[in-house]
C-alpha cells in the first residue's frame, strides 16, 4: 500500500551536514531510497529551527532548510515538489511526493511578507509552534499555557486564504482550542492519544473528539516515548494509539506522521521509512483492508485535500 506521511525532519538534518546525500545516506531515515522501499509517496518535510539558533539568524536557517529542499531532496530521480496539496492527485507512479511543512513560526517574528514568501516556496502546512511559546501562541511545553495571540489569528487566517493546512501538533491545549475554532484545515501530523500513553505531547480525548468531528486528519506518530511510558515500543504499542483513536469513531481520520530524523529512538522493526510493511502487515491483522489503505493515504486525502 501507498504511504502518506505528514512529518519527518531530514531537512534539519541535511541542513547541519552539507555533506549528506538525501538519496541514500544511511543516518536519514527518510532517505530517497528508503521511502522507496517503504512504498512513500507522499513525504512531508518539516522546517524546524532549534532554539539554540540566535533570533536574527532563524530565518535565514529556515531559507537554508528550504535551500536543501530544492537543491538536494529534489535533485534526486522521481522526487517531485507538491506546491499545492491538489497535486498530490497528478503524482505519476514511481513518483514520490515532497511537501514542504513548517514547524513553528519563531523565524518570521511578525513578518507577514516572510509568511507570504514561505507560500510561494510551497509551504503548504504550518504549525504555529515548536514546544516553545512565541508570538503566534504558546506551546506545550510552556508553562502558562495561553491560546493564540492576536498575531497567531491573523497567521491561521491568512493560512485559510491560502488553503495551507494548519497543524496542531505541538501547541498548547488553549492554543488548540483557538485554532480549531477559526482554522478551516486542520491536521494533527504527529500526535498520538493520552489516554494510552499520558505525555503531554498526545491528544486528550475530548481533542480527539473535536478532530473527529471538525473532519480533521490525525497522524499518529512512531517515537517511543509518545507510545508508552516504559522504554522501548513495538508495533503493536503504535497500533494501540490507532485503536483508541478508531474506537472513538476516528477510523477514517487516522494516518501516519513518523518524525522519522527528528527521533532517537525508534520503534522496533519500524526504524526507518523502508520498513512500513511490518506496520502495514501488522494493522491487517486487525482491520479491515479498505481501513487500512486509508491509514496508509486515503484518509489524508480524503480528509486533508478533499476528495
Amino acid at each position: 500500500m501507498k504511504i502518506i506521511d505528514t512529518h519527518c525532519d531530514a531537512l534539519y538534518k541535511l541542513w547541519r551536514d552539507e555533506g549528506k546525500a538525501f538519496a541514500d545516506d544511511e543516518d536519514i531515515a527518510t532517505n530517497a531510497a528508503r521511502l522507496k522501499q517503504g512504498n512513500v509517496f507522499v513525504q512531508f518535510f518539516a522546517i524546524w529551527v532549534p532554539s539554540t539558533v540566535p533570533q536574527e539568524s532563524k530565518f535565514q536557517v529556515v531559507q537554508k532548510q528550504i535551500n536543501a529542499f530544492y537543491e538536494r531532496v529534489l535533485a534526486v530521480p522521481n522526487m517531485k515538489a507538491i506546491r499545492s496539496l491538489d497535486e498530490v492527485a497528478s503524482l505519476k507512479e514511481g513518483e514520490i511526493g515532497a511537501v514542504l511543512a513548517l514547524e513553528g513560526m519563531d523565524a518570521l517574528g511578525t513578518d507577514m511578507g516572510k509568511l507570504e514568501w514561505l507560500y510561494e516556496k510551497g509551504v503548504s502546512s504550518i504549525g504555529l509552534t515548536w514546544n516553545d511559546a512565541n508570538l503566534c501562541a504558546d506551546g506545550i511545553g510552556e508553562m502558562r499555557g495561553a491560546g493564540l495571540t492576536e498575531f497567531g489569528k491573523k497567521v491561521i487566517a491568512l493560512n485559510n486564504k491560502h488553503h495551507v493546512l494548519n497543524d496542531v501538533s505541538h501547541l498548547s491545549i488553549a492554543a488548540f482550542w483557538d485554532v480549531l475554532e477559526c482554522s478551516k484545515r486542520t491536521i494533527a501530523s504527529h500526535s498520538n492519544a493520552y489516554a494510552v500513553c499520558r505525555h503531554p505531547r498526545n491528544l486528550h480525548d475530548d481533542q480527539i473528539d473535536a478532530l473527529i468531528a471538525s473532519d480533521s486528519f490525525i497522524g499518529v506518530v512512531f517515537y517511543p516515548t509518545f507510545i508508552k511510558s516504559e522504554l522501548g515500543a513495538s508495533i503493536r504499542d503504535l497500533i494501540c494509539h490507532i485503536d483508541h483513536i478508531a474506537s472513538r469513531g476516528g477510523v477514517a481520520h487516522i494516518g501516519f506522521g513518523s518524525d522519522f530524523d527528528g527521533i532517537s529512538i525508534h520503534v522496533d522493526k519500524l526504524e526507518h521509512a523502508g520498513m512500513y510493511e511490518h506496520l502495514v502487515n501488522e494493522l491487517l491483522k486487525h482491520y479491515k483492508e479498505a481501513e487500512v489503505e486509508g491509514f496508509c493515504n486515503r484518509n489524508f486525502i480524503e480528509k486533508a485535500i478533499g476528495g
